[in-house]
């Protein structure tokens, strides 16, 4: 059963290291991102308030009860009415911290990079009076932490985030530098895996009674099922699909003998990483994954942003900010797939 934690209370964890990184991340993101996800007087969101802020043609996943009937009746075409959001805002993270998200390649994790943005947007949101609250799940939701808007409730989130979760059991005689080891090589592609972010969701869409801005944060490495419950909660939700991703989990480089183990089921596999054959097999299997899940993402109705642990969260956070604008600008309903968002950003990279 999950643990409701208080909004008010923090855990006493790693007090000072929690403390430090939220005062840098307000020094070096929330100053850029202050004001572009919603203004102190009117926001970039669409949704139900009261105010009619422009009609426009019927498109899939539009709520039905939106249509006006006189407009289209008038046009012989579906048209819905766009309301312009109320200010006080009540978001969620649905937080995937199982075994597969603390893996990075390099210094930085997902599970750091999930952190990051958490912390940066939460604070972000507070500063103006909306409310963030979480879900965290690990082998199952082990949290529940009630919308707050005070400073030390993202504290307390941050907190709670960064504590250790239940694993998968290490084989005997594993000590704690194997476990270090084997926690930081790639997952083996295909390997089954505990996480089933079907669960996260359908306990989250009892919870969500208000219409919110749901952010899911996860490298979506789960068990298949996740992709309805997910388009169900965009129905009636302004949603949110964060994912993770690291480099080494689309290209396995040349390493020699390795032995991989997945971090959630301590399956392992010995390979020879060295085997060009090998190597072109991992790639493919990946490439695979992922345009199944590029293309569950966009059929659910959720916004995508990717961000990657090689990756500067800063501005991985402007670009999905300005296509935000420019949807806006652009009165539609349509999301933005990662592919887009990775189109925009190597067009402003590029010569």
């Amino acid at each position: 059963m999950a643990q409701i934690a208080s909004p008010t209370t923090p855990v006493k964890a790693d007090d000072a290291s929690a403390e430090a990184l939220l005062r840098r991340l307000e020094w070096t993101v929330l100053k850029r991102l202050d004001g572009l996800l919603q203004g102190d007087f009117r926001t970039l969101r669409r949704g139900n308030g009261v105010d009619l802020a422009d009609l426009r043609e019927y498109q899939l996943h539009d709520d039905v009860r939106h249509i006006d009937w006189n407009v289209t009746a008038r046009l012989q075409v579906p048209h819905v009415r766009q309301f312009t959001e109320d200010r006080d805002l009540t978001a969620w993270f649905l937080l995937d911290l199982s075994g597969s998200v603390d893996f990075g390649s390099g210094d930085t994790t997902k599970l750091a990079v999930s952190t990051g943005f958490v912390t940066a947007l939460a604070r972000l949101l507070t500063r103006h009076g909306n409310r963030v609250g979480a879900l965290l799940y690990g082998s199952r939701v082990d949290t529940v932490l009630p919308p707050g808007s005070s400073r030390t409730h993202v504290l307390n989130l941050l907190q709670r985030m960064r504590m250790p979760r239940p694993g998968p059991a290490l084989p005997q005689g594993s000590g704690q530098a194997r476990r270090r080891w084997w926690r930081r090589q790639a997952p083996a592609v295909g390997a089954p895996t505990a996480t089933s972010l079907a669960d996260l969701l359908r306990t989250a869409a009892p919870m969500l009674r208000r219409r919110s801005l749901v952010f899911v944060v996860s490298d979506f490495i789960s068990t298949p099922g996740w992709e309805t419950p997910l388009s169900r909660l965009a129905q009636r939700h302004e949603v949110v699909a964060v994912r993770l991703f690291d480099p080494l989990e689309g290209a396995l480089p040349e390493m020699g003998l390795v032995t991989l183990e997945d971090a959630e089921t301590g399956e392992q596999l010995f390979v020879d990483s060295a085997d060009p054959a090998f190597r072109q097999r991992y790639e493919r299997i990946a490439q695979d994954r992922e345009a199944r899940l590029r293309e569950a993402l966009a059929a659910s109705g959720a916004d995508t942003l990717e961000l990657t642990t090689h990756d500067d969260l800063l501005q991985a956070l402007l670009r999905w900010c300005d296509l935000r604008r420019q949807r806006a600008r652009l009165k539609t309903s349509h999301r933005f797939p990662a592919a887009f968002q990775r189109a925009a950003a190597a067009s402003q990279t590029g010569p």
